[in-house]
């Protein structure tokens, strides 16, 4: 398992670093198939934001779905803490689900398949996840043509910038983006539907309800 660590606006002592990896390690215990974990400190300079100044966002890729989880703080390793119990508790719920579904098959001998994802957040507000420190920013961006790559323009002579990603999608069901929204902690999460082809988009209302927004592509 790959364990990276990367600062933004923040320089990685290697004291946080040996502490980040000593307790990143553990991922494995829930998830045996974890490939690369990766760890981005960001430290917010705007001194009204004191107590939230140091954010930690987690990223676990693996053969399965995508796991994050972030935190602030006003302190990295308490940043970093809180994230990883939250990545925790992310990964124990992945793989409890694992094991359901593998009993359920069991019991009507059917074949068990596990569906892959990557979380579509170019819509979401920016944590940075993904991003390269370098993104280029470029006046009239074309659409993006390289899965993972961010693109940035500002939008005319006012100081929005508008970042496009690309993200390849694998069709799903309904409850799969549900289970895959709850896997990254986002508020809602896009996605292509397995039997319509639709573009969709799930996200959390209140309580335990959610919504499902359809798109109908077709060219009139």
């Amino acid at each position: 398992m790959d364990i990276t660590v990367v600062g933004r606006n923040a320089e990685i002592s290697s004291r946080l670093r040996d502490y980040i990896e000593e307790k990143v390690v553990k991922v494995e215990q829930f998830d045996p198939r974890v490939q690369r974990v990766a760890v981005e400190v960001t430290h917010e300079r705007n001194p009204r934001q004191a107590d939230t100044a140091e954010r930690v966002e987690l990223t676990v890729y693996s053969k399965g779905p995508i796991v994050r989880a972030e935190a602030t703080s006003s302190d990295r390793f308490a940043a970093f803490d809180i994230a990883m119990g939250k990545l925790t508790e992310r990964l124990r719920r992945a793989r409890d689900r694992k094991k359901d579904h593998h009993r359920r098959d069991q019991a009507l001998n059917a074949e068990y398949m596990e569906q892959e994802a990557q979380v579509f957040d170019s819509a979401l507000p920016d944590t940075g996840a993904g991003r390269p420190s370098d993104a280029p920013i470029m006046d009239n961006p074309s659409a993006p043509t390289e899965p993972g790559v961010a693109v940035e323009s500002q939008l005319g002579d006012s100081p929005v910038i508008v970042r496009q990603k690309l993200h390849e999608a694998t069709p799903m069901t309904v409850d799969e983006a549900l289970y895959q929204m709850e896997m990254v902690g986002h508020p809602f999460y896009i996605f292509i539907e397995k039997e319509t082809g639709q573009p969709c988009a799930v996200y959390h209302r209140h309580g335990w309800t959610y919504g499902v927004i359809r798109l109908d592509a077709r060219v009139i």
